[in-house]
């Protein structure tokens, strides 16, 4: 703890509030009550597992909302950190000036402009090669949409907490419906069946790892598509070339490092986990990989994902750079010919 803490807490609060009231509902109405109510299940601290009154969620939702009424139009706050206000949006800065406290920040802007905002503890500060990587634990601070790995220039960073909150969430849904396939896998492998909350952990301690391997790959992919890129995500009006855009990066990052570190190490459950979470247009441009991953627990389709992989990362490589060279018309025309872009 700092000096000023309580001043801290609520500057961050305030912004990730600001940013909500903004984008919380850019999203579908399931999408949005399904994270408000996982929402409410943090503010209040409740444990995994407990299901959050539903008279409780409906009032809290509707003061929510009108609080964000209030503030839509207003300015994101300085953060205040050792005497110092520093700008919202320079995570470094006050990273650094937070050195000592066991506290760390985030900022950035994620998915369709949405700002995003946090504030918890430092649970690990290492080196990863020429990155620093930092792992967030408990959280003071937080918006809707927790997002449980990012990159910041040369920082890693990874939100323990969101990462749980997630897994959780995966885990209830795959109660219900029970279906067969990569989630149950690695579910099983982490022992859900028997122990879920002990499985949630064990799994929220492994799957650090992929998420770190996952943002290292996003590095990777960083120095191979060049410094134009962001401008390309930045310059966005609509959904669909964005969806494209990252779909394409994120297969570029993970063919170049996170599967391939995950195959090397034989890390069969981190595996399920990562196959578990292939969905959307990331999986549209890459049916191959689905394939080689089907087979890879037959005799002789041993070598069909490290293949995949590998072709994967000259093939997302060369599409990013297309994609660079066209504008968002372009792009976005193209997004909807996923199946003759596809490897």
């Amino acid at each position: 703890m700092i000096a000023g803490m309580a001043a801290l807490v609520d500057a961050v609060q305030t912004n990730c509030d600001i940013a909500d009231a903004r984008h919380a509902r850019d999203v579908s109405l399931c999408s949005y009550l399904l994270a408000m109510r996982e929402f409410y299940r943090w503010q209040h601290r409740l444990p995994c597992g407990v299901a959050p009154p539903r008279d409780d969620v409906g009032r809290w939702i509707a003061e929510r909302e009108r609080r964000w009424e209030e503030m839509m139009e207003a300015d994101f706050v300085a953060v205040p950190v050792a005497g110092r206000d520093f700008d919202p949006f320079a995570a470094e800065q006050v990273n650094a000036a937070l050195a000592g406290s066991g506290l760390m920040y985030g900022a950035g802007v994620g998915r369709f402009h949405k700002p995003h905002f946090f504030l918890g503890k430092l649970a690990r500060d290492e080196r990863r090669g020429d990155a620093r990587l930092l792992v967030c634990g408990y959280e003071y601070a937080r918006d809707v949409s927790a997002i449980p790995a990012a990159s910041q220039g040369s920082t890693l960073i990874v939100r323990r907490e969101a990462l749980r909150q997630w897994l959780w969430e995966l885990a209830e849904g795959w109660s219900v419906r029970q279906q067969r396939g990569a989630l149950e896998a690695a579910l099983l492998g982490y022992g859900f069946d028997v122990d879920p909350q002990g499985a949630i952990e064990r799994m929220t301690d492994g799957e650090v790892e992929t998420l770190v391997l996952h943002e290292e790959g996003e590095r990777a992919a960083g120095r191979l598509l060049g410094d134009d890129w962001s401008g390309l995500l930045a310059g966005f009006r609509g959904k669909r070339a964005e969806l494209l855009s990252r779909a394409v990066r994120d297969n570029l990052a993970d063919c170049l490092v996170t599967l391939p570190a995950l195959l090397q190490r034989g890390a069969q459950d981190s595996l399920h986990f990562w196959f578990s979470t292939f969905d959307g247009m990331r999986r549209e441009l890459f049916p191959r990989l689905i394939v080689a991953y089907a087979a890879s627990a037959s005799a002789g389709g041993g070598e069909l994902l490290p293949e995949a992989a590998a072709a994967g990362s000259l093939h997302f490589v060369a599409l990013g750079r297309r994609l660079l060279q066209l504008d968002e018309g372009g792009i976005e025309a193209l997004s909807h010919q996923v199946t003759t872009i596809a490897l």
